[in-house]
């Protein structure tokens, strides 16, 4: 991990950056975010961002590898955003949103209702003769990916047939089903 460390952050313009001990707060057009952080340093020279570790111990590298890439993420997402899209594969599965609110049938005896975070934007989008898709966008890298993997886990796609909710781009391990 030392060597993704090692990479310096290139900080974009409208993106203000607040140094304080053991904590980094990113602020920019989409939102602000904060990250507590311990045994690295962190030091902005002009337009970069360079993370730097005390000792070459194995947790101090891994350390080093992971802030690096929790504030990139952190910038990019201020900056530009992040986005993920599920798709729902199977017969009578649909989505729909009304705010904040999205319902998804997925084959249960009732609908399911999942309320999502202010921060994250949700879209659903049913074409006619295509599956319907979730799109998801929000600043939060690790938010964004915790509610996708909440929803795909309300049916994840089985190994027969490939019906479930799947991020889109997603390939499906497929097996044979019985041989008659």
């Amino acid at each position: 991990m030392s060597r993704i460390g090692n990479n310096p952050i290139s900080i974009p313009e409208g993106v203000s950056i607040e140094i304080q001990p053991n904590l980094l707060v990113v602020k920019g057009k989409l939102g602000e975010l904060s990250q507590p952080y311990d045994t690295i340093t962190v030091e902005q020279v002009e337009n970069t961002l360079i993370v730097s570790r005390s000792s070459d111990t194995k947790p101090m590298k891994a350390k080093h590898g992971l802030y690096r890439a929790l504030f990139s993420n952190m910038i990019t997402g201020v900056s530009t955003g992040w986005t993920k899209d599920l798709e729902l594969v199977g017969v009578g599965y649909r989505a729909s949103n009304q705010g904040q609110r999205l319902e998804l049938a997925l084959g249960f005896s009732h609908n399911i209702v999942f309320m999502i975070p202010n921060e994250v934007k949700v879209k659903a989008v049913s074409e006619k003769g295509k599956n319907p898709i979730i799109n998801l966008t929000s600043f939060d890298k690790q938010l964004i990916g915790s509610i996708a993997a909440k929803i795909r886990g309300f049916r994840k796609p089985e190994p027969y047939k490939g019906k479930g909710v799947k991020y889109a781009g997603e390939q499906i391990r497929r097996k044979a089903g019985k041989s008659a």
